[in-house]
């Protein structure tokens, strides 16, 4: 089974709400080294084992200068994303679109690919994509667009990768009480239970992790009528 006890884990958006306890809760596992990325990185994680790295997703000479710098990474978390202001896709402005399909699904996959190489040449090695339960669910517009896209990435990129060993992992939840999801007084889980939730799917061997009831009931959901996951296609 894959360990996070002494691998090199990189973690996108390590600075947010979801990247930070992803970041600690490696550590306490036992990573002897973890990379925290970001556009504008953190200088000081307090702890000489985190080395904050600069990372745009969306640029392709940043991703490359990232493979470049963390040529050892066993562990590779595809965490970074940014979410809209209006649920509705006819109302997203064109930066929104633009910046959620750059950042939460073509940023991903690029960074997939820049990083097969070296995860398929490290024993144990594994790809985490946090999507949501919004990738089953599809009320946000292009938010819900980009992690369903993403989710279908991580199901070919599983496929690609199994003949090389790397383990490939597909998150799914709900809100996390992060500032991402300030907006709304729905239940929420607490992001150190997160990532504590991630990995212990991780280390299990999971292929998938559907971390709350919000994100099996969705996954639940993939099967029924239309007019059952959205009522409000029922006619009348």
């Amino acid at each position: 089974m894959p360990s996070l006890h002494e691998s090199v884990v990189m973690v996108t958006g390590a600075n947010g709400g979801i990247g930070v306890p992803l970041v600690e809760e490696a550590l306490r596992r036992g990573a002897t080294k973890v990379y925290a990325t970001a556009r504008t990185p953190r200088s000081n994680w307090g702890n000489e084992r985190v080395i904050p790295l600069r990372l745009d997703v969306t640029d392709p000479a940043s991703i490359k200068a990232c493979v470049e710098a963390a040529g050892d990474v066993s562990v590779l978390v595809n965490n970074a994303a940014v979410s809209v202001s209006t649920p509705g896709i006819l109302t997203h402005s064109e930066e929104e679109i633009r910046a959620n399909v750059e950042t939460n699904f073509l940023g991903p996959l690029f960074i997939a690919r820049a990083f097969a190489p070296q995860l398929a040449a490290t024993e144990g090695s594994v790809l985490v994509d946090i999507h949501s339960v919004l990738s089953w669910y599809a009320v946000a517009g292009i938010y819900s667009a980009t992690k369903a896209a993403l989710w279908s990435v991580t199901n070919s990129l599983r496929l690609e990768l199994k003949p090389a060993g790397v383990h490939v992992v597909g998150v799914h939840m709900g809100y996390v009480d992060t500032p991402m999801a300030a907006h709304t007084d729905d239940p929420k889980i607490d992001p150190a239970d997160f990532a504590r939730t991630v990995y212990d799917g991780v280390e299990a061997g999971a292929l998938e992790i559907l971390v709350d009831d919000a994100s099996r009931l969705a996954k639940a959901g993939l099967s029924a009528p239309l007019d059952a996951v959205y009522p409000e296609l029922a006619t009348h």
